[in-house]
Order: structure tokens, then C-alpha cells, then sequence
């Protein structure tokens, strides 16, 4: 028997979707075995309130993928607010920050990260970033390898 091959969509996420976006964060975490109980009991909230403060005042954006009309993946970018003041031209130096890339597990190794990552590189670079940053999972480490990302000088002491 023939099956018909998957219907297969790539598009921005809406607002109404942020409740899913923050479900796939949550997953994230729990998929690069972060127990349950070291994630604020109020994740869900803390990651809407996020995402409202992000759309508002950072440019934020979601991407989603559908596989038959249900979404299984998104990927969410916004300018990066820095960590310091940011006191250099924008010209020089406006990174946008990638976060939260998911596909659900049965959906992984179609390429569709590399999609959803691509799809918020181009809506950084139509907001004038030049550089886009990301902090990647060990499991995400070759999809932003492959796109060209490359290992910052990021250094960290655990105290």
C-alpha cells in the first residue's frame, strides 16, 4: 500500500501559538535532561511573559513547522538585548539572539532545525542584525555547525 506523502509547512508562528512555543521551550530542557524539578514550577508563565516583553520591545518572532497541519517544531529569534551597555553603533554591532529550536523527537532528522534556524537567520537580517548568536544543546551543535555558525570565545567558570 502506497502512503501519501506528509504535508509539510514552514511559516510564522502567531501569537495564539505562544502557548506551544513555551511548551516546546519547556521540552527543550527536559530533552537535554534537565529534571523537572530544576525548572521554576512557573515556566509556562515566565516563558509567556517573555515572549510578550521579547514581541514588544525586541523585534521577537516564531517560526513553526507543520507536518499535517499540526506543528511539531519552532524556532523563536529576537534582537539581543545584551548583556552589558550597548553603546556601539548599530551598523557595527545589532546581533539577534536564536532561541528555542525544537522539533519533536518522532520529527527529528528531516532537516527541519535547519529550516526553522534559517528561517530566523533571514528575519535577523532583515532587522539589520550582523551577527546572530545562539547557545546550542549537544544535539543541535551540527545543525548550526552546518549553517556556518561557529564556537564563540564564550567563557564560563562554575562557582
Amino acid at each position: 500500500m502506497n502512503t501519501p506523502a506528509a504535508s509539510v509547512q514552514f511559516r510564522p508562528a502567531y501569537p495564539a501559538e505562544d502557548d506551544l512555543i513555551a511548551q516546546h521551550f519547556y521540552q527543550l530542557w527536559r530533552d537535554n535532561d534537565v529534571a523537572a524539578g530544576d525548572i521554576q514550577p512557573n515556566w509556562h508563565a515566565i516563558i509567556l511573559d517573555f515572549i510578550q516583553q521579547a514581541r514588544q520591545t525586541l523585534s521577537y518572532q516564531a517560526f513553526v513547522v507543520e507536518v499535517d497541519q499540526q506543528v511539531v517544531g519552532s524556532a523563536g529569534c529576537q534582537l539581543f538585548a545584551g548583556l552589558y551597555p550597548l553603546v556601539l553603533a548599530d551598523h557595527y554591532r545589532q546581533y539577534g539572539y536564536i532561541w528555542g529550536v525544537y522539533v519533536e523527537p518522532a520529527y527529528r532528522g528531516q532537516g527541519f532545525a535547519t529550516t526553522l534556524t534559517t528561517l530566523a537567520i533571514e528575519h535577523l537580517r532583515s532587522l539589520g542584525c550582523t551577527r546572530a548568536i545562539l547557545h546550542a544543546s549537544p544535539s543541535g551543535k551540527p545543525v548550526y555547525t552546518k549553517l556556518g555558525f561557529s564556537e564563540s570565545n564564550e567563557m564560563r567558570l562554575d562557582l
